[in-house]
């Protein structure tokens, strides 16, 4: 039914493991197959390609579903649906960030400070050019095939660049002025497929998956055992999604307990809930959470 494409490149890893962990494994005969295959009947077809040509393909009906980010949606100018963002990608779960830089020894403090004629070199040249402009910067854009931090100051007297941490540009003797854009990982999808009310429902359906599927990562299921007398106390300490389910413990003076809380606090979340009376507790690893 859908025609589905996939990142190839710094996402591909990233969005392997999450189609896995959705339970919608990418099948293909090599690593650099770009063919696969999804064993769901909703996924009739799927390729592996760059994610700076997706949008475009999407754009034009020749795949009615696809993984980019949101700076390459901009940068190219589609028409997509989208679906709604998720929030991995190939280092943290931070945005990645479309930033303007310059060298640090750079007299230049803001993009209103760039002189006409400024030499940029980015891998966003459209994107870049809509910018400048807008910031009254009549800038010389070149478009760079990659490496594009070493080209200053030689080449370019500024750049373009996408990065998560900072660390790349920091190291390159590059300082950050201006964000031009955040940018997630985003399910874009065909315009005339998703006015479909079949494979937008579809869609939606994978959707659920995908977003079910990175919430749960962050989460654990504690389950445990209270008397009666430390019940309340122990409540008090779960910091669940919802009310943690409490049920009568068959033949015995007291409860069963158990409530999906944030894995960032389980180091501490457990040793509290044994000093406040309850034993006997499991963590459990959650695949999916779909509310």
């Amino acid at each position: 039914m859908l025609r589905l494409v996939l990142p190839k490149g710094s996402l591909e890893r990233a969005t392997l493991e999450l189609f896995e962990g959705a339970d919608l494994a990418v099948q293909r005969n090599s690593s650099v197959d770009y063919r696969a295959t999804i064993d769901d009947p909703r996924i009739s077809e799927v390729r592996i390609l760059r994610p700076q040509e997706i949008p475009e393909y999407v754009s034009e009906g020749l795949f009615d579903l696809g993984i980019t980010g949101r700076d390459w949606v901009e940068e190219t100018s589609s028409d997509v649906a989208t679906l709604g963002e998720l929030r991995y990608s190939k280092v943290t779960a931070q945005p990645v960030r479309v930033v303007l830089a310059v060298a640090e020894d750079s007299p230049v403090r803001s993009v209103g400070d760039l002189p006409d004629g400024t030499r940029v070199s980015t891998e966003y040249p459209r994107l870049t050019d809509r910018f400048l402009r807008s910031n009254g910067v009549s800038a010389v854009v070149r478009h760079s095939h990659g490496a594009t931090e070493a080209k200053i100051p030689e080449i370019a007297d500024a750049v373009v660049e996408i990065t998560e941490t900072g660390r790349a540009l920091r190291a390159a003797g590059l300082r950050i002025i201006d964000t031009i854009l955040e940018s997630y990982t985003e399910l874009i999808a065909n315009p005339a497929s998703y006015a479909d009310d079949t494979k937008r429902h579809a869609m939606q359906q994978i959707m659920s998956l995908l977003t079910g599927t990175l919430v749960a990562r962050a989460r654990v299921l504690v389950k445990l055992n209270v008397v009666e007398a430390a019940l309340e106390s122990v409540i008090e300490l779960l910091p669940a999604m919802k009310s943690p389910t409490v049920s009568k413990l068959f033949g015995e003076d007291g409860f069963a307990v158990e409530a999906v809380v944030p894995k960032h606090t389980i180091n501490t979340l457990i040793p509290a809930l044994k000093d406040h009376g309850a034993t006997d507790i499991i963590e459990l690893p959650i695949s999916k959470i779909v509310p």
